[in-house]
């Protein structure tokens, strides 16, 4: 895992999270839900092809069929119901939660041209689900020491926050991989087989929780924006028919 750059040092996203020159990141939407072991054998497979500087960087879209991940800091005692199976992610985190109604990015950067710097790649991804929050009116904020994006919830008591997106990254021969989920509209009981993220006195929303009736293509369209006007251009990958899950 590459060094944290200090706080100290500003980070402008906009700057710094650019490439250096004008290649275009793949743009790539699944239609059928992925299974998450396949999912990370994909994901190994391009950030060594992309460290090799065999294939371009790499956004993902995609659903996985219900299930859990832990990430490195995750305690035992905040899988409270293993309804659905287990995997441990390799990311940073806790507990999560995947499953349908859920919009998972994968994201294949090459920090080494976007500046080096992982909490600046942090904030970006951060500053995409905000954005993309915007776009359809609802206000998303960071909160220190919780990684993420949350919205306010006063309908539900004062001070009460839902967290509507997660952020896991990792970082190898300072490529990306994992990324963000944002719930669109999933089955939010489904939470209730973890302690999410380790928080236990927040709870987790989504749009249609939040009365928006949107869909998934519609999200990913907004994704796709404000993901370039962060990050630069992405080009629309079609894989053929018989490369689904091929990387």
């Amino acid at each position: 895992m590459e060094e944290l750059t200090p706080d100290s040092e500003t980070c402008q996203i906009g700057s710094k999270l650019h490439r250096t020159d004008d290649r275009t990141v793949e743009w790539r939407i699944f239609d059928s839900p992925v299974d998450y072991e396949t999912a990370l054998a994909m994901m190994d497979e391009r950030v060594a092809r992309i460290a090799e500087g065999a294939a371009p960087e790499a956004v993902w879209l995609l659903e996985h069929p219900p299930l859990y991940t832990s990430g490195t800091s995750a305690l035992p005692e905040d899988l409270l119901n293993p309804r659905f199976p287990v995997y441990p992610a390799g990311r940073g985190g806790q507990y999560t939660y995947h499953g349908p109604g859920q919009r998972v990015a994968y994201v294949m950067l090459d920090l080494t041209h976007r500046g080096r710097d992982i909490r600046c790649l942090v904030q970006g991804l951060e500053q995409w689900i905000i954005d993309t929050l915007a776009a359809h009116n609802v206000t998303g904020e960071r909160r220190e020491g919780r990684v993420g994006v949350w919205v306010q919830r006063p309908d539900k008591g004062i001070g009460r926050e839902d967290k509507i997106a997660a952020i896991g990254v990792r970082v190898r021969k300072w490529i990306t991989f994992h990324g963000i989920a944002l719930n669109v509209a999933p089955d939010l009981s489904h939470y209730d087989g973890i302690v999410p993220c380790g928080i236990t006195d927040q709870g987790v929303t989504s749009f249609e929780d939040l009365g928006l009736l949107v869909s998934m293509p519609e999200v990913d369209s907004v994704l796709r924006g404000r993901f370039e006007a962060l990050f630069g251009a992405t080009a629309l990958a079609i894989p053929a028919l018989s490369d689904q899950f091929a990387s």
